[in-house]
């Protein structure tokens, strides 16, 4: 029997670093130095959900930006989406289940999309608010 095979997503956040840097740097939330700890710990491939460049691996060089899903429009929103799910095709690993930590304007239009094309989608902190989310974070590091 073969280990299940699993990859993580990771929201964007809006505290950033001034200069470019490589993405998984980038971010600079005490939520995303967790999030980031714990993904790290499993030893899984991850990817960032940045709200400007969509799919984005952590070793990516980026230069900062002032942009967010929750104030984008609900069309934008479902072209954003689109455009994920494009470069997921691309670049997502095989995989036998996703652990999604992010919130629902950076899930939405995803979910199912994950659930067919890798048939596991986890997202442990659903529901959670962010002082919860950071409580979850800081006992699963």
């Amino acid at each position: 029997m073969t280990a299940s095979k699993r990859l993580h997503l990771v929201s964007c956040v809006a505290k950033k670093s001034a200069t470019p840097s490589r993405a998984g740097d980038l971010y600079q939330s005490p939520w995303f130095r967790l999030a980031r700890r714990y993904v790290e710990k499993t030893g899984s491939p991850w990817f960032i959900l940045s709200a400007r460049h969509g799919l984005t691996h952590p070793d990516q060089v980026s230069a900062p930006y002032d942009e967010t899903r929750n104030k984008m429009a609900a069309a934008a929103r479902k072209d954003w989406a689109e455009k994920v799910r494009r470069q997921m095709q691309e670049k997502l690993p095989e995989a036998d289940e996703v652990v999604i930590l992010a919130g629902e304007r950076y899930r939405e239009n995803l979910e199912d999309y994950l659930q067919r094309r890798f048939g596991s989608v986890q997202v442990p902190m659903r529901g959670m608010r962010i002082g919860e989310q950071l409580s979850w974070l800081k006992q699963h590091v």
